[in-house]
């Protein structure tokens, strides 16, 4: 298994947010979870990552206990965040957001911005704009090409589709898949959109007041009543 998430309890302050969240990822596995604002998703991505301290409960990475290590650890053991609202360098150019991301590269660097482009090359006529220039589909490309430059085996991807054109939407569904096959890459994905989710997903995980209460196929968001019952909203 490559994450295993037992008893996980995080929050912010004497404010309790994970309330004990229990599941696993399998290699190569695409993992949507679904719920209400807030619910815990974000915090949720953000705990697994190490930005948040756990309060209680385990988080294991390819078998090792990660759960007391920083953010920075996590990503040189193969983990990555693109968080909500993307956090790129918005005063760099693209190629030195890439150039950044490569230092925390996993062995031989060589080749990781080329390999990224080849990914997303929608970014090759970019290189020299500064990531504040872009449109916010673009921003989402670098934030994932950026991601990706540091090797991970698993990806938490916290609400992508945010404030993106639908034609950059159906590009990144294309691209994961592709990456997915190519590199072994597994992600866990909050996200809002329906129809992406169910895109990507094999399983979706419904979230509430800090618990993981279900799980659904995904071609159960189709079905408006399950969608209400479950999640609170519909297409």
């Amino acid at each position: 298994m490559l994450l295993e998430v037992s008893g996980l309890r995080a929050g912010y302050g004497n404010v309790p947010v994970l309330r004990g969240i229990d599941f696993a990822v399998k290699e190569r596995e695409f993992v949507g979870i679904l719920g209400h604002n807030g619910m815990g998703k974000s915090t949720l991505l953000n705990t697994l990552m190490g930005r948040i301290r756990a309060t209680d409960g385990v988080v294991r990475f390819k078998g090792a206990d990660v759960t007391r290590i920083g953010a920075h650890r996590r990503s040189t053991l193969g983990m990555g965040l693109v968080p909500q609202g993307r956090e790129i360098f918005p005063n760099l150019s693209v190629m030195e957001n890439l150039l950044i991301a490569r230092a925390t590269r996993r062995g031989d660097p060589n080749g990781v911005i080329e390999e990224a482009l080849e990914d997303f090359p929608r970014l090759k006529r970019l290189l020299d704009r500064r990531g504040g220039a872009l449109s916010g589909g673009e921003q989402q490309l670098l934030a994932l090409a950026r991601c990706l430059c540091a090797d991970p085996k698993l990806i938490l991807l916290d609400e992508p589709t945010e404030g993106i054109q639908p034609s950059i939407i159906e590009e990144i569904v294309d691209t994961l898949h592709a990456v997915k096959k190519r590199r072994e890459l597994a992600i866990v994905l909050v996200e809002q959109n329906l129809d992406f989710i169910a895109a990507l997903a094999e399983r979706v995980l419904i979230i509430q007041r800090g618990v993981l209460t279900r799980e659904i196929p995904p071609s159960a968001l189709a079905d408006a009543d399950t969608v209400s019952e479950f999640v609170g909203f519909a297409h």
